[in-house]
């Protein structure tokens, strides 16, 4: 066992290092000798713990196999409760002035309580070194009336190297945006813990109506942080988010851990993390279902990757469940900052339409460079595409044009970008549609290297055709293997595959195949 996370008032454990979501077995937890529970999941968190206090966590399997584990809370300065504020917690009165102002009081190293009830609010905005604790019982349900929402304009001009300070982001762009039902600006050393339920309420109001028509401005999210660093959020359940649901941009050392994050299938962009130019990041723990991407990683789509530069890198994704949603693991396709050094691992992926995919297009540019990419230890169930890199990606106003489409090389210029090494080691994927893997590069700038090791693709033999990668010209396909177009190098070591029709490689333009 293994503490991933620790506050005054609840720790975070890995039960299971080679479980996926779900641990190989149960086992039964014990801490200081007192029976907990019975835990499924690889991960696990503990509530209600006492501040600077020492604990015992004792896990217990069937077999009788024990661990243990000690751990020390933190130490915590006061306690301020938001009832003590005048908040009601009834669900009609408006609470959001007073939530607002226990967090403005709290001192450093205070803890924000939110008892259990239903706080009707406006968006909040958290402060450097508190904690916010919602628990089991408490609900944040923002409020339905975008009128009353604060807006973060896109640019503030600034004294500073930049010449400016970015505020609001709108899909890769500086935007007006409303602020979001947790707003972090220039925020370090916070966190926000609990079981308690954070709720957009967007199903309640118009925000999935006409999605990408601006109203006032663009639709905020449950989580938004600009700038911060050294974050924590853990246990929380996300529901309902106007839009996606957990935005951390240009911000570092982030934790997300222990969490449950929801929407509707049929929910217009409510993709469920998409960290933005982040650095060190962990999502651990977590189930997501949502209508749009389960997680994609970003870095801007043209102006703001060009001028800031600044990558997503260092992100860690593990132990991890995503149901439904349009991709499970994403990159891109705003990405013109880059994204690199990412390592997804330890994950279940059921029905979604596509596993582990990588979106790009001509005109992100140079700075636009995906590179060291891990995916190991995947295993999916019922997903249609496993695998798919596509440099074609058929967005914004501009992506169906012949020069994002066409398949004639192009000159290599600073709109140009760039697709490195990306690896993906043990991927069981059962039940797939259309193909295992789809990878189509610029031909101009060839993916240069895609490597698969001990995987294993299975095809659900009434499967249907689908297109597999969103760009044009692409022709639906049924159990097809590896269609791989404009690619420097391909590496296949111990690849083994089920129910194909036709050749298992069907390769073009394709600089060498090692296969063993």
């Amino acid at each position: 066992m293994k503490v991933l996370c620790l506050t005054s008032r609840s720790c975070s454990i890995l039960l299971d290092p080679e479980g996926l979501y779900e641990a190989r077995e149960k086992r039964v937890l014990f801490l200081n000798g007192e029976e907990l529970c019975e835990e499924y999941r690889s991960v696990t968190s503990l509530f209600d713990l006492e501040p600077d206090t020492e604990y015992t966590l004792e896990s217990r399997k069937n077999g009788g196999e024990t661990e243990r584990l000690c751990f020390r809370t933190k130490t915590e300065l006061c306690t301020l409760d938001v009832r003590d504020f005048g908040a009601k917690g009834d669900g009609v009165s408006d609470d959001t002035a007073m939530l607002q102002a226990a967090i403005l009081c709290c001192p450093a190293g205070g803890r924000v309580l939110v008892p259990a009830g239903n706080y009707r609010t406006g968006p909040l905005f958290l402060k450097s070194h508190i904690t916010l604790e919602i628990p089991a019982g408490a609900v944040i349900r923002l409020e339905t009336d975008r009128t009353r929402f604060p807006i973060l304009p896109e640019i503030v001009p600034a004294e500073n190297a930049d010449g400016e300070l970015l505020m609001g982001l709108w899909e890769g762009n500086s935007e007006e945006g409303f602020a979001s039902a947790l707003t972090a600006i220039d925020a370090e050393d916070t966190a926000v813990i609990g079981e308690g339920v954070i709720d957009g309420r967007a199903g309640e109001s118009d925000w999935w109506i006409d999605p990408k028509e601006k109203r006032i401005a663009w639709r905020g999210h449950l989580i938004y942080t600009q700038r911060c660093k050294n974050m924590l959020f853990q246990g929380l359940t996300f529901i309902n988010s106007p839009s996606w649901n957990l935005h951390p941009a240009f911000s570092e050392e982030l934790d997300f851990i222990d969490l449950q994050i929801r929407a509707p299938w049929d929910s217009p962009n409510t993709d469920g993390f998409d960290p933005e130019s982040c650095r060190k990041v962990r999502l651990l723990g977590t189930e997501i279902s949502v209508g749009d991407d389960c997680i994609a990683l970003k870095s801007g789509k043209i102006r703001i990757g060009k001028k800031y530069r600044r990558p997503c890198e260092d992100v860690e994704i593990a132990w991890c469940a995503m149901l439904d949603g349009h991709g499970g693991v994403t990159l891109g396709s705003e990405m013109a900052g880059g994204i690199r050094k990412v390592r997804v691992h330890h994950c279940y992926m059921k029905g979604n339409d596509r596993g582990l995919r990588i979106k790009t297009r001509r005109g992100r540019g140079r700075d636009g460079v995906i590179d060291d990419i891990l995916f190991e230890k995947v295993v999916m169930d019922g997903v249609k595409m496993p695998l798919i890199v596509n440099s074609m990606y058929f967005c914004d106003p501009d992506g169906h044009d012949e020069w994002v489409q066409s398949r004639e090389k192009k000159p290599v210029d600073e709109t140009t970008p760039r697709i490195g090494e990306i690896r993906f080691e043990q991927v069981d994927a059962a039940g797939c549609k259309a193909c295992a893997a789809y990878v189509l590069g610029l031909p101009e700038q060839p993916a240069e290297h895609i490597a698969l090791k001990d995987c294993s693709f299975r095809f659900d033999p009434e499967a249907e055709a689908l297109v597999p990668a969103m760009a044009d010209g692409v022709e639906p396909c049924r159990k097809r293997g590896l269609i791989l177009k404009n690619v420097g190098k391909v590496t296949l070591d111990h690849v083994q595959y089920a129910g194909v029709d036709g050749e298992w490689i069907d390769a073009e333009n394709v600089g060498e195949i090692s296969e063993r």
